[in-house]
């Protein structure tokens, strides 16, 4: 199986099913940390769970809405999905937001793609981009101590809500560099890292350099990624 073409399967997929997804864009409910979900990060969830198990039926699934911890075998896939990134962003009517995929068999990387659909730009493994250079810093927006201190410092800084966004700008050098020093979980982050490595940025997890091993969906990671 070629996982390219999986890969574009299931943007294609998505972006067929746009009409639904925003037909539920604001029919929102409060998590327990107080963050909003959509009716439609659930059925981004479901339409991408119920392909990959079409073509993987041995597959760990990892997504932001319905992760249950269990223990990795190196004979399954392993999917790391956030149906919606940037959900304050997609349920406030912006379009800053996006998708993140990426699939692992075992601990060995096979592909993924950042998909940000009313944008109209989508980046994915194997994929060439021609180089910005850039003077922005992306921020998380999840502000913090650590975060107001960073914009403290003389420089030019953007803060977009979307990590997807941030991570797609960073790898195609619009901006130099995008921080999150307050942490996210691995399907916020791990597959827009991956990509990042693979177009030759340096990532750096928790202040160690990053080299591609697969992160611990139960924590929080810091990142800093940079051209």
């Amino acid at each position: 199986m070629i996982i390219r073409e999986v890969l574009d399967e299931i943007c294609e997929l998505i972006i067929q099913h746009m009409p639904q997804i925003e037909a539920t864009r604001y029919k929102i409910t409060l998590k327990e940390d107080g963050t909003p979900v959509t009716s439609s990060d659930l059925y981004v969830e479901n339409l991408v769970h119920n392909f990959v198990k079409e073509k993987f039926p041995r597959v760990v699934f990892i997504a932001e809405e319905s992760f249950n911890y269990r223990n990795f075998h190196t004979e399954d896939y392993i999917v790391v999905l956030d149906p919606i990134d940037g959900t304050e962003n997609f349920c406030s009517g912006l379009k800053e937001w996006g998708i993140s995929f990426g699939i692992w068999m075992g601990n060995s990387f096979q592909g993924a793609f950042l998909l940000m659909p009313e944008l109209g730009l989508k980046l994915m493994t194997g994929d060439k981009l021609e180089k910005i250079s850039s003077r922005l810093t992306g921020v998380s927006s999840s502000i913090s101590q650590s975060i107001l201190d960073l914009i403290g410092e003389p420089g030019e800084y953007r803060i977009t809500g979307c990590a997807v966004y941030n991570l797609y700008n960073v790898i195609r050098g619009s901006f130099q560099k995008f921080v999150n020093p307050k942490g996210a979980h691995v399907w916020d982050l791990l597959p827009g890292m991956m990509l990042a490595l693979e177009h030759g940025c340096t990532v750096y997890v928790e202040g160690e350099p990053y080299s591609g091993q697969f992160l611990n969906p139960t924590k929080k990671y810091r990142i800093e990624v940079s051209r």
